[in-house]
């Protein structure tokens, strides 16, 4: 199966400073790697119209693995990370969105799994104008067997 993530509404290149943010420029967010802070795919500009990633994985039952899966069962989850890229290029990050597995709706991974797509579609905006992070239960992500919301 696949997991599609689909970001839109991102917050823009840069976030200034404020209420306990310090602040920073070119941002941009991937998904983190299983057991790799530093590893991530497909990095996307803090303002681009939208972000989407496509991860592989396998489903047994209610259980989701793959290289982009982390936490252990029942409490799976994908890692949306937030960083500053450098003039070096290099990554790093200050905040992270945590996408839980566990809030998909059973009926959805069932039609999924048996689809061979999960979607994930939310806006990656908080109420403050910064990057989206914590924990993201629904309805702040629609979880669903397609693209249609």
């Amino acid at each position: 199966m696949q997991i599609r993530i689909v970001g839109t509404e991102l917050p823009g290149r840069d976030c200034g400073a404020g209420d306990n943010f310090p602040g920073y420029s070119n941002i941009h967010v991937g998904v983190q790697r299983k057991n790799s802070r530093d590893e991530l795919l497909d990095l996307h500009r803090g303002d681009a119209p939208s972000a989407t990633w496509t991860l592989d994985c396998s489903v047994d039952g209610t259980d989701v693995r793959g290289p982009h899966i982390q936490g252990r069962p029942g409490g799976r989850f994908i890692y949306l990370s937030w960083g500053s890229v450098g003039d070096d290029g290099r990554f790093t990050m200050f905040r992270r969105a945590k996408l839980m597995l566990a809030d998909v709706p059973a009926d959805v991974l069932a039609t999924a799994a048996a689809s061979g797509t999960l979607v994930g579609t939310l806006g990656l905006t908080n109420a403050k104008g910064h990057p989206l992070c914590a924990r993201v239960k629904p309805p702040q992500i629609h979880w669903s067997s397609s693209e249609t919301r």
